[in-house]
């Protein structure tokens, strides 16, 4: 078995079992003690594992929970307004876009709200923000409420979403790592915000330097997805590099 691929199922099988010891992952794998330890290293440098006493663990500190809008819009939220006035700055007028629920994009309202916009949005803080400005056209996606979001979602929205030619979507995370993607902490929300990344033509990822290295419970598309990724801080090299190899461009304000 060559390495990538041995390392990548010793990656699901710690996901799976959530602690190993180094042992049970020699025999699984049938390598020496010493290629598992460089194997389990890797994933451990990698962010989403940790060492523990005789083995490796999944590393739940870098799990995101699933929190309150409330809570999560005091955090870093001159950042959050400063990527907003960058993304802002790629809507035109007439642009057909979708806004992600979140509390960076919700800071989207104040530089755009001169504009003569369609937008569709799971928002609910949005909608509500955007009904003073008679020049957006805000499109709910409906569904199931989601309380601690302030949220919609649900299966019901495939048809709507098929129904429009989404230009552009600006999505939030609540947290992204180079093995798990971009991801979220509602599961009511997953499956919208797939269906939306795959449906518009430009894909703006706004997110602050701390979701870097993060993971919600899932996954909703891989980083490659992503066409243009706004952030306040620069990130690690393996963030630049990865970025780079895949055409994604990184825009940081100034």
């Amino acid at each position: 078995m060559i390495k990538e691929t041995r390392i990548n199922k010793i990656e699901e099988y710690i996901k799976e079992n959530k602690s190993v010891s180094l042992d049970e992952l020699m025999e699984v794998f049938s390598v020496s003690k010493n290629t598992i330890r460089r194997d389990v290293q890797e994933l451990v440098e990698r962010g989403d594992f940790k060492k523990v006493y005789g083995g490796v663990a999944v590393n739940d500190d870098r799990s995101a929970k699933l929190e309150s809008f409330q809570d999560r819009q005091v955090r870093n939220k001159k950042e959050k307004e400063l990527i907003a006035k960058v993304a802002a700055q790629f809507i035109d007028d007439g642009d057909i876009i979708f806004v992600d629920s979140g509390t960076t994009t919700i800071e989207l309202i104040e530089f755009i709200k001169n504009k003569s916009v369609t937008i569709l949005t799971n928002s609910l803080n949005f909608i509500v923000h955007a009904i003073p400005y008679e020049n957006l056209n805000v499109i709910s996606t409906g569904g199931i409420l989601e309380r601690k979001t302030n949220s919609f979602g649900s299966i019901k929205y495939i048809d709507l979403l098929n129904a429009y030619n989404i230009k552009k979507a600006f999505m939030a995370s609540t947290g992204i790592s180079l093995t798990n993607g971009v991801t979220n902490a509602s599961p009511f929300e997953s499956e919208l915000k797939t269906a939306v990344v795959n449906r518009s033509l430009e894909t703006y990822l706004l997110i602050d330097h701390d979701k870097f290295d993060k993971y919600g419970l899932m996954t909703y598309c891989t980083l490659d997805k992503i066409n243009f990724l706004i952030t306040d801080a620069k990130p690690e090299q393996i963030y630049l590099d990865y970025l780079r190899n895949h055409n994604i461009k990184l825009i940081i304000p100034d």
